[in-house]
């Protein structure tokens, strides 16, 4: 059993071996922190988290540092998520300030948190599986191309260049447009999908022209509806990963295959546990399952029209975490605001 003042002690041995990188030992925490006792005592504290497997020496006659399960303690129980600076807020503000489409916004907070926290960034898109099509698009180019552009209710922008065998008529592109519209606005984007793969069931060779054109339109929304109800990832900061490197005790390779991949990423940050803020941190060895034991992942969630999502930072177990929660729950209320924000504007 760890006392409170073992725990302190621990708190301790955590902010300092983030801050230098250098093992913790007993006179330092002496001299850096007011305990009111000798150096003997705090060796005592010490020896006793080491034996709950809190710090370990990483070789002899060395001080100490935190354990996967010593990082635990803390951030379950002493790290105290600090407010952001005043300049850190604003960074954020300039970061996220009118953005073009839900696309833009994804790029500009990963960006943003990883200016904040030196870590790799990344920020789930919102599921759009209950998403309905608000509008279609269909923009006349030159020889034979078309732009095709498709919004959801939930704020989600497609833009895909078709090729067209021939140049449609300004009344073949309304009669498509408005094919299309039949189709999938205000539907949701599953039932949208069905409708277009109904058609194209149903097609024959002894369409009208333009029936044909609306084929080939029909099956590049049915492409872009299926993207939509796909789970991506965006990411950030990757280059901060070989900055760091030093600070894992094996290969950074997994990492960069799960960044690479993004399926092990979005399944870990789909099974990580929040607290009552939103706030959720996985470190070290417990993503043993997912290939990242070397790193932690530190979460929050935001919210889109109803729909939650998670935006975080990955990053070796040796991370800064009351900062970094405190950077991850700033974005992700901000972000979540902004959502509200242009729901309500529609």
């Amino acid at each position: 059993m760890v006392s409170a003042r073992g725990l302190e002690v621990l708190r301790a041995i955590v902010q300092d071996f983030v801050e230098t990188r250098e093992p913790v030992g007993s006179k330092s925490i002496v001299d850096r922190h007011a305990f009111g006792v000798s150096a003997a005592t705090i060796r005592n504290d010490m020896a006793l988290l080491e034996d709950e497997d809190l710090i370990e020496a990483p070789h002899t006659s060395s001080g100490r540092v935190p354990t996967d399960k010593g990082y635990r303690v803390f951030v379950d129980h002493l790290a105290e998520v600090r407010p952001l600076s005043p300049a850190q807020r604003t960074a954020i503000a300039s970061f996220l300030e009118a953005p073009g489409d839900l696309d833009d916004l994804m790029v500009r907070t990963v960006r943003a948190l990883t200016q904040l926290t030196g870590q790799v960034a990344i920020v789930q898109y919102p599921s759009f599986a209950q998403a309905h099509v608000s509008h279609v698009e269909l923009v006349g180019l030159d020889t034979g191309r078309m732009l095709v552009v498709l919004v959801t209710d939930t704020g989600r922008v497609s833009q895909r260049l078709v090729f067209l065998p021939h140049d449609p008529a300004e009344e073949d592109i309304f009669r498509m447009r408005t094919a299309i519209a039949d189709l999938t606005v205000g539907r949701p984007i599953r039932d949208g999908a069905q409708a277009i793969a109904d058609r194209l069931a149903a097609a024959s060779d002894a369409r009208a022209p333009h029936e044909a054109l609306v084929d080939v339109i029909a099956m590049v929304v049915a492409e872009e509806l299926e993207e939509f109800r796909q789970d991506r990832l965006v990411m950030a900061g990757t280059a901060n990963l070989a900055r760091r490197e030093s600070d894992f005790r094996g290969s950074i390779y997994p990492l960069l295959e799960a960044i690479e991949e993004q399926v092990t990423l979005m399944r870990l940050m789909g099974e990580m546990v929040a607290d009552e803020h939103g706030l959720a941190a996985s470190i070290g060895r417990e993503n043993e399952p997912f290939g990242l034991a070397e790193a932690s992942v530190v979460a929050g969630e935001y919210d889109a029209s109803g729909a939650r999502a998670r935006v975080g930072v990955l990053g070796p177990t040796r991370m800064d975490y009351p900062s970094n929660l405190a950077s991850v729950r700033a974005v992700a209320r901000y972000l979540s605001r902004l959502l509200e924000e242009d729901e309500n504007a529609r």
